[in-house]
């Protein structure tokens, strides 16, 4: 560690008594809280659960803590073991049976908390700095810690070396290298599967070792002397944790999980229609129609703030949005905070005093891109009920969701006052504050309906208010798409399972049909399949030529066909936080797997390698080791560990699906509503060295669809039980998939059944369950 403790200690208690050394007065404990008197103040140390902790420090002066914006955590029902090392030295621990648990040891004098996981020091801290405006604080670390964290950032997976600023700001056109973006998170995570979160709102900087001395430093301009510390046996315990305390993301449509057509933008409601019709001619699955900002005006700049179709441009939205419902369109809207003093909505609202204000206490007003504006105050009551009012009169007419933009705020003056602190105070949690309002409105006047928020710019814990978080306005270039497995992958580790990417990339007028392509394949296996980008280039597959649009359209479909998988995916998310995208790290713990992105784990069974690269013949994929592997296309079957060169064609990208997987899909479906999980083909990839699994499979998000399976293994014989005790289906379809057997002998029940073979799969249709039971027995040769 950065500190020699024993030469700490002996030189600070060489310092004469007048020197101001911080030392204990006295402690005591209180259920599962630690609260010490200091000689410069108090610190409360309070369980959360056994791996999860909270250390505050307030001044003698200071009684309250204050709110979290970021952390909803409740103390735990244990209480604490206290153990004295020797003299002024305490150990602090749950009192539970578990002893792989986080454990707090204190020094009194001079004074100095450390913090052990399963006996082992994982973090030091050192004293708080206090600041003319805020405070710093410093933590000593291993010199082989890999850090992850601080929200968006292209860097690379290992943040290390860097001095993140904290200050939410768009970066426009970025590629492979952006150190500051549009979603800042005062949060890192080690490779030792810890992490720590500095709960303070405001701007600042978190220092990941910049300097090379084993040094984690994090300074703010807040004043909430506040941080969480949370550890995790493995990574999903990890997410876990940190996500028992900041939130988890609740259920979003399943529609959400489609395709959708956007653009920047689309100018009139006949547009609208015209793409969609695109659509259907064509036959390519869509399920969402997002309308950009001319839907409240024909200019890009002048009309932001308007908040209402434009007559002019869309006569009727009425009528349209219901007929595209009618075919299973959804409609999603763009807005924006940002009230132009050119909009209609200018005078209302000033009257109604929803402006930030200025020293003098009048609105706030400032030019940036789209005109002279003010900004919405979301920190204020009255503001936010004038806010929703006019997202409630859109819900009126049938708008399914809101794409919620500029929200960092793009331009926020330093001198801008909101109703509970300076700009530089409440900058970071504007959009958190904003996502927090329209789900929460939601809950109140939409209980039945799931809402859809798409934003850019949020703060820890944004995802329990169902944000879905984008990665910004990405260049349409290689270098654009090389950034963003590493952008999804770092959110989903903070708890945020939904960041993707502008599918082929928002920004320029580069139209290269391959890396269009390539980033929809990609995207297929992001969390959400969405292409938008400047109307320059079309976004849509629709508009592309007959070659690129064939492969899109492959994309598309089968980004559709596995909707039951992605269900099972969606309800994970949903209970404990597990990313859609996770790191190959999570289960393959080779040292070189630590820093890749250019490979990932799609929920458990798939394995993604994406082409980054134009014209690539050959991509060199190492495979994780947690499993064997069947190349999805082909059914090449490859051991775990494999190191092997994989031949490209412009179809699909490197997808590979882990050996004795059962993979839910479904077949020729054009849009979600039209789902139907009892139509779901289950598909088989065997491997006898698995010696068998138990797989729970949730085929519905709206109703009770799931299904248990095992398989055991003897020598070539594998037996497979089907439990459908909760879901009451009759039926399944199964295909299984394998190159290495020329035969197999297959009873359902018991009895011989006949099938359809082709390419190495063989077809299983309808096979009947028996008292909710299904028994396939399979004999390979």
């Amino acid at each position: 560690m950065k500190k020699l403790i024993s030469l700490l200690w002996f030189c600070l208690l060489s310092y004469s008594a007048n020197t101001q050394i911080e030392s204990i007065i006295d402690y005591q404990i209180s259920n599962a809280k630690i609260l010490i008197n200091t000689t410069k103040g108090k610190y409360e140390i309070q369980y959360f659960s056994k791996n999860v902790l909270q250390t505050a420090f307030l001044h003698s002066d200071e009684d309250k803590i204050g709110n979290s914006h970021g952390i909803i955590g409740q103390e735990a029902s244990f209480g604490l073991h206290t153990q004295q090392f020797h003299q002024g030295v305490y150990r602090f621990y749950p009192d539970i049976k578990e002893k792989n648990t986080l454990t707090v040891v204190i020094d009194s004098m001079p004074f100095n908390i450390r913090y052990y996981f399963k006996d082992s020091l994982i973090l030091e801290q050192d004293s708080i700095n206090e600041q003319n405006l805020g405070y710093s604080i410093s933590f000593g670390i291993d010199d082989d810690e890999i850090l992850y964290g601080g929200g968006v950032r292209a860097l690379g997976m290992n943040r290390r070396g860097h001095k993140l600023e904290l200050y939410n700001k768009a970066h426009y056109g970025y590629e492979t290298e952006a150190p500051l973006m549009n979603y800042c998170m005062p949060l890192f995570i080690s490779s030792k599967c810890y992490g720590i979160h500095f709960d303070a709102a405001g701007k600042g900087f978190l220092d990941l070792d910049s300097e090379n001395t084993n040094t984690i430093t994090y300074e703010t301009v807040s004043n909430r002397k506040v941080y969480q510390v949370f550890a995790g046996n493995n990574w999903g315990e990890l997410i876990k944790n940190w996500t028992s305390i900041s939130g988890r993301t609740p259920k979003i449509p399943l529609w959400s999980m489609g395709n959708f057509a956007s653009r920047f933008g689309y100018h009139s409601q006949k547009e609208v229609e015209n793409v969609v019709k695109a659509f259907e001619t064509d036959s390519i699955p869509l399920d969402a129609v997002i309308l950009d900002l001319y839907w409240f005006g024909k200019t890009i700049k002048g009309t932001m703030g308007n908040l209402s179709f434009h007559k002019d441009s869309f006569p009727d939205p009425v009528k349209m949005i219901k007929d595209l419902k009618e075919k299973g369109i959804k409609t999603i809207l763009i807005t924006e905070p940002f009230i132009l003093t050119t909009s209609d909505m200018w005078n209302e609202s000033v009257e109604y005093n929803v402006i930030a204000k200025d020293s003098t206490g009048k609105p706030l007003t400032y030019e940036f891109y789209f005109g002279n504006t003010g900004l919405i105050d979301v920190f204020d009551e009255n503001a936010r009920n004038w806010f929703w009012s006019k997202y409630d009169s859109l819900i009126r007419l049938g708008v399914a969701g809101f794409w919620g933009d500029l929200g960092e705020p793009e331009v926020h003056p330093n001198e801008m006052i909101h109703a509970t602190g300076m700009a530089s105070e409440v900058h970071n949690i504007y959009g958190h504050k904003w996502a927090k309002m329209i789900s929460d409105n939601y809950k109140e006047f939409y209980p039945d309906q799931i809402p859809f928020i798409l934003m850019r710019a949020g703060y820890s814990g944004s995802q329990r208010y169902g944000m879905i978080p984008w990665s910004g306005d990405v260049n349409r270039t290689w270098g654009g798409l090389r950034s963003q497995p590493e952008i999804t992958l770092q959110m989903g580790m903070q708890g945020l399972p939904y960041m993707h990417s502008d599918l082929g990339g928002f920004a320029g007028a580069n139209d290269d049909p391959e890396l269009y392509v390539r980033w929809l394949q990609y995207g297929v296996f992001q969390p959400i399949f969405r292409p938008h980008a400047q109307e320059e280039v079309a976004s849509e597959a629709v508009y592309k030529d007959e070659k690129t649009k064939s492969l899109a359209k492959e994309a598309i479909k089968l980004r559709y066909s596995l909707l039951p998988y992605n269900i099972g995916l969606m309800k994970k998310a949903e209970e404990d936080g597990t990313p859609l995208m996770r790191p190959v790290f999570f289960e393959d713990n080779r040292p070189e797997m630590k820093l890749v992105d250019s490979a990932y784990f799609w929920g458990k069974d798939f394995f993604i390698a994406p082409v980054f690269h134009s014209n690539q013949k050959i991509k060199n994929i190492l495979l994780p080791n947690s499993g064997n592997w069947f190349d999805f296309y082909t059914n090449n079957f490859y051991q775990k560990g494999d190191s092997i060169k994989y031949e490209l064609t412009p179809n699909n990208i490197p997808v590979f699906v882990r050996g004795e997987s059962f993979i839910p899909m479904s077949e020729g479906l054009m849009n979600t509503d039209y789902y139907n999980p009892d139509e779901v083909v289950i598909h088989y990839f065997p491997d006898a060295s698995s010696n068998g699994v138990k797989r729970k499979l949730q085929l519905s998000s709206t109703e009770n669809k799931e299904i248990l399976i095992r398989s055991y293994w003897e020598k070539n014989r594998c037996e497979i039980k089907v439990s459908s005790t909760e879901s009451s289906l009759d039926a399944l379809d199964f295909k299984i998939h394998d190159s290495r057997y020329s035969r197999v002998k297959i009873k359902v029940n018991g009895r011989k059944v006949k099938t359809k073979k082709s390419d190495h799969t063989i077809f299983i249709s309808k096979a009947l369950f028996k008292k909710d039971i299904l028994n396939i027995e399979l004999k390979f040769k």
